[in-house]
């Protein structure tokens, strides 16, 4: 799946003034069609303002309560029953989860209100006739709405929040930014430098030593073992490989240095995070400190595509007093400056939280998803392993550029390079032929030219598949490389793009055709492919065809 062809939706948030606290306007500023360009005026409720306040109550690590807007006199109210209230399904739910659904269902309902709602539902529609996921991107322009925590938004209950949703990449922006000056996505390995600063910044005595390094040791075995690990479901990933080089209590000039002479795709900071006017502040050891208007000038110069902020409030606005100050969260300020994309946090994230978090990112990154993707997928585990009525898979926050398409490594897609018909891996020996040929009355063959075969039902593909269930882009078939000690060889795979899936029979479990049994469903993965195997395109009435990968004849 390629980031860059995804349709887009991009909304934002603004304060009227002229018309008076309470009112807000919602605006479209970018959508797959033309006419899903609408705004929407409407009031910022009450009830709204009551639900966060008694969010903030059970979840929040903050002293003060964040007041929204207005409503400075409206006191928390528990909304639900202290005890427990009842799900969908008619389990029953503790009150933290019920008080998590209610202010996730409240925020959707404000935000996709009237023209919103459908120019969302028209976009999704776009998205899916497209087999695409919808990028959705939301600008939060008042700065005393930035706290929300907006990643919790669902429709209904039941639904998925929309940060946990693979059909809908979610991401905060922010607009009036300095242009992307971002090279060709690499395809070669995720390059981070790992930066631990100041765990806290009243322990001025501390000094780098063993427990420091200890530290970084499991936090770069971490990331490394993210980039090497197998999907749970055992499929085949062809991910890239991790590379981690350490930096600890650096200097901002030994900072700087690194990332110059490094060639970084991502940097990842540990360490004591404030909020600041300038994108906060970084302590990088007890005597210096970096705020986010430095920051950026750096990473935009030597091209860091991901900046990641394991610290304190790195996603909050500045306050003074009472007053949110715009644009200056360090996620906001480095975007702003040409950053292509900073997860940061909304509060304080426990380190067993964000070593899960953490590992789980960088296996999806490594595995070349998109940016925000690979974020929703980590999210996922933090949600599985801490639960839904527990704030840890609310507390990252992925600001992306307006202009960035999420890809930090190239999809394989992007890569494949045409295999020879002579390779000099197989001297003295004959190329392999694999071709797909049909088990029906035709008994077509369709052979597997250059390495890739593209199969759908759309007239583009290599092969097209003349069948309502299969889908435009359905599937393709690809050959890479693998290695042993004693040779290299071609390894065919079938990666599947599908709506429906794609099934397929080994040979190993063969039964009649006209059974069922013995098929197995692949839906948005990949698998390899063996000479015998079976596969039908999106429904199990299809057409079967078979995978055959064999040797040309040679003369005597």
């Amino acid at each position: 799946m390629s980031a860059i062809k995804n349709p887009c939706l991009s909304l934002a948030v603004t304060r009227l003034s002229s018309a008076g606290a309470e009112n807000l306007a919602i605006w479209v500023l970018k959508a797959p069609y033309p006419g899903g360009m609408v705004h929407h005026d409407c009031i910022w409720p009450e009830t709204l303002t009551q639900t966060w306040l008694a969010w903030q109550e059970m979840f929040s690590l903050r002293q003060l309560p964040h007041v929204p807007l207005i409503h400075q006199a409206v006191q928390p109210t528990n909304m639900l029953p202290p005890d427990k209230t009842i799900s969908s399904s008619g389990q029953a739910t503790s009150y933290s989860s019920g008080l998590m659904q209610r202010l996730g269902i409240e925020l959707w309902r404000w935000l996709f209100d009237a023209p919103i709602r459908s120019t969302l539902a028209q976009s999704q529609g776009i998205a899916i006739g497209q087999d695409k996921p919808l990028r959705l991107r939301l600008e939060i322009r008042d700065p005393d709405l930035i706290p929300l925590p907006w990643e919790i938004m669902q429709p209904i209950v039941g639904k998925q929040a929309i940060s946990l949703s693979q059909q809908l990449l979610f991401s905060r922006t922010t607009s009036d930014v300095d242009s992307l000056k971002l090279q060709t996505p690499s395809n070669q390995a995720l390059n981070i430098l790992l930066v631990l600063g100041q765990d806290q910044p009243s322990d001025s005595s501390s000094a780098p030593g063993l427990q420091l390094e200890q530290e970084a040791d499991a936090l770069a075995n971490v990331l490394k073992a993210g980039g090497n690990a197998s999907t749970p479901s055992d499929k085949v990933v062809v991910s890239v490989p991790c590379h981690v080089e350490k930096l600890l209590q650096p200097t901002p000039g030994e900072l700087i240095n690194a990332l110059e002479n490094g060639a970084y795709n991502i940097m990842f900071y540990a360490g004591h995070g404030e909020p600041a006017p300038d994108g906060g502040l970084l302590f990088l050891r007890p005597d210096a400190k970096i705020n986010g208007t430095e920051l950026a000038q750096v990473l935009v110069r030597t091209q860091v595509t991901l900046a990641v902020f394991n610290a304190c409030w790195g996603a909050q606005p500045h306050q003074i007093g009472s007053q949110a100050i715009p644009r200056s969260s360090l996620a906001e300020v480095l975007i702003h400056h040409g950053v292509p994309a900073v997860l940061a946090m909304r509060d304080a994230i426990a380190d067993h939280e964000a070593l899960s978090f953490i590992q789980t990112l960088a296996q999806a990154l490594a595995a070349r998803m998109p940016i925000d993707q690979a974020v929703t997928v980590a999210r996922q585990q933090l949600l599985t392993l801490y639960k839904f009525n527990q704030p840890a898979w609310t507390l990252p926050v992925l600001y992306m550029h307006p202009e960035f398409q999420g890809e930090l490594i190239k999809p394989i897609e992007d890569n494949i390079t045409e295999l020879p018909t002579m390779s000099p891996s197989w001297i003295g020996e004959a190329a392999p032929v694999a071709s797909l040929r049909s088990l029906g009355s035709t008994n077509q063959v369709w052979q597997i030219r250059g390495g890739l075969m593209r199969v759908g039902r759309s007239q583009e593909n290599d092969l097209v598949i003349h069948e309502q269930w299969a889908s435009s882009k359905h599937a393709e078939i690809i050959c890479r490389h693998t290695f042993t000690a004693q040779e290299a060889s071609p390894t065919y795979f079938l990666r599947d793009f599908s709506r429906n899936g794609t099934m397929i029979l080994r040979p190993e479990t063969k039964v009649r055709n006209d059974d069922i049994n013995g098929w197995e469903r692949v839906n948005h993965e990949e698998v390899p492919l063996q000479s015998g195997i079976q596969l039908k395109f999106g429904s199990s009435r299809g057409q079967i065809l078979e995978f055959v990968l064999q040797l040309p004849e040679t003369e005597e």
